[in-house]
């Protein structure tokens, strides 16, 4: 029968996600990996060995062999594929098989260019995007312009350069008027303008699109296998639907929506939630931080290689935990809408070596063992995974009391 994994992140992202997925798929027989929200936004870290390796696209169970399946609720970017395909290669990875849904969009380019215009114009009221384009792709597509990725590989060049031109000229005037930035100028203006950029990039775009294989009946394609994890992009706290962080959300859907839905749909087992939480807070970009500090204050001495400063996002920031309520209220409100009981998810916690064994709250720091007996984090979860390493053959699975 096949087994079906949600890895979801607790709370902004960047938990550990990749080490998670990385884990699961050791243990499965020819694992698949499905990206379902966000896009190449999405940075998972893989460490094995002598080997690392940021996953955005490819699922991080690459190393393990494991196939890539894009499903019709994600957004790839193939003008950058094959860049990150490449970039495996020369990290020590293999080859890689990725599959797609007949009816997945893609991000284009004027959908990036917008998202860094309109980003940028926000001067110092950012909303922390990561300005590559998937929320203004998902306004697009749902507005009726949706490019599907089986169209780089069915159709014409002539025919896309057409298909694109058209979004610009009658989607994207009334985007940009509704953001408040009618007429954008400078470099993204002159971007946005010029014709040149929609053909190179419809030309990178077919060949990257050679590397994958369009699925037409999705159904029976994953009833074949026997290992099916959901990686998930980002994390509760940056739901769409997270109304205690408006505006500064993803614009897709982080928890158990869309693996739940698309498992109804496809006729599989529901899937089993595994909640991803450091021992500490992490957020990249901005908007609120409860209990925010220093990672001095925190006693941190491992630097972060995967989350560098960078112009969108700023520095990694950092903050403790609030009460043992407060911790498992998004995971309590995940699984009441998916209408899956509590105890039926996991815990797994990382980064448990930077903090000695303890996860650090804001009322005082509390040893792991005692934390996980807390009656709160009982009732929430029946099964528990415990990382004091970067790489995931180092994970210790079950009860920490």
């Amino acid at each position: 029968m096949t087994k079906v994994y949600a890895i979801i992140g607790k709370g902004y992202g960047d938990e550990g996600k990749g080490l998670a997925v990385d884990l699961f798929c050791q243990r499965g027989d020819a694992p698949l990996v499905i990206r379902h929200n966000g896009g190449a936004q999405s940075g998972h870290t893989v460490e094995c060995g002598e080997k690392r390796f940021v996953f955005h696209q490819l699922g991080s169970g690459s190393f393990r062999g494991a196939d890539t399946f894009w499903a019709e609720t994600f957004y790839p970017d193939l003008y950058k594929l094959q860049d990150e395909i490449d970039a495996f290669r020369l990290a020590g990875g293999g080859d890689v098989r990725i599959f797609c849904d007949s009816s997945t969009p893609v991000v284009l380019i004027d959908d990036v260019l917008t998202n860094m215009a309109l980003e940028t114009a926000r001067g110092n009221k950012r909303h922390g995007s990561c300005g590559m384009g998937i929320y203004e792709a998902d306004l697009r597509t749902k507005a009726g312009f949706g490019v599907c990725a089986a169209d780089f590989l069915s159709k014409s060049a002539d025919h896309l350069v057409k298909k694109l031109t058209e979004i610009r000229c009658e989607y994207l005037p009334a985007r940009l008027e509704r953001a408040g930035l009618p007429a954008p100028s400078g470099e993204y203006g002159d971007l946005l303008r010029s014709d040149a950029v929609i053909e190179n990039a419809v030309e990178q775009m077919m060949r990257n699109a050679a590397r994958i294989s369009i699925v037409e009946d999705s159904e029976s394609f994953l009833q074949k296998r026997e290992d099916i994890i959901f990686e998930n992009g980002q994390g509760l706290l940056l739901d769409a639907c997270c109304k205690a962080s408006l505006p500064h959300v993803t614009g897709s859907r982080t928890g158990l929506t869309n693996p739940c839905m698309l498992a109804k749909k496809y006729h599989l087992p529901l899937p089993e939630p595994v909640y991803i939480s450091r021992s500490y807070v992490t957020k990249h970009g901005a908007g609120p931080l409860a209990n925010e500090c220093s990672d001095r204050d925190l006693g941190l001495i491992e630097k972060d290689k995967t989350n560098i400063p960078n112009p969108w996002q700023g520095s990694l920031r950092f903050a403790r935990h609030g009460s043992a309520a407060d911790f498992v209220r998004p995971v309590r409100e995940d699984l009441d809408a998916a209408g899956i009981e509590p105890r039926t998810a996991t815990l797994f916690l990382t980064h448990l070596n930077e903090s000695h064994g303890r996860i650090l709250c804001a009322g005082g720091d509390i040893d792991v063992a005692r934390f996980c007996r807390l009656p709160e984090i009982k009732e929430t979860f029946g099964r528990f995974y415990l990382s004091a390493s970067r790489e995931a053959k180092d994970t210790r699975q079950g009860s920490p009391y």
